[in-house]
């Protein structure tokens, strides 16, 4: 197997209150017709989809149940170029429906963070790290 995630689905209550909080709210490209069944953004690196909560439970196995945990142990991350960034999108979160969870601060890595919730309750972290470059495309290069 290549080491590579292509996509992240999450599964979402409300389709179309998801795709306005990704594509109106926060800004990410994508092709997305109100009758699509998906919705795919192109990102740096992996694409995000959503697709409806009890159909992607459903996929995975009939007998699954979709349960939202409080905190599933999983975040997603969006990492700034300045330090400056993070705040402003933290607040550009919070403007389209999502939630502060921790205001943008620096930490103990030497970086500054905050974090938000989308509207299905998905935590993102917001971060600046300045040991981080980004490729031509905005992928993030851990180790250039």
């Amino acid at each position: 197997m290549e080491p590579r995630i292509s996509i992240i689905t999450l599964g979402v209550v409300d389709l179309m209150r998801s795709v306005r909080f990704y594509r109106d709210g926060l800004g990410f490209p994508t092709k997305f017709k109100d009758d699509d069944p998906i919705a795919f953004f192109n990102t740096g690196g992996a694409r995000l989809a959503l697709y409806p909560l009890n159909k992607l439970a459903e996929d995975i196995s009939p007998s699954l149940q979709p349960a939202k945990p409080q905190f599933s142990g999983i975040t997603l991350a969006h990492n700034t170029r300045t330090k400056e960034q993070v705040a402003a999108i933290l607040a550009r979160a919070e403007a389209a429906g999502g939630a502060i969870v921790k205001h943008a601060q620096d930490v103990f890595w030497g970086g500054h963070s905050g974090y938000f919730s989308d509207p299905d309750g998905y935590f993102w972290e917001v971060a600046w790290a300045p040991m981080f470059q980004f490729a031509p495309d905005g992928s993030l290069l851990i180790d250039p």
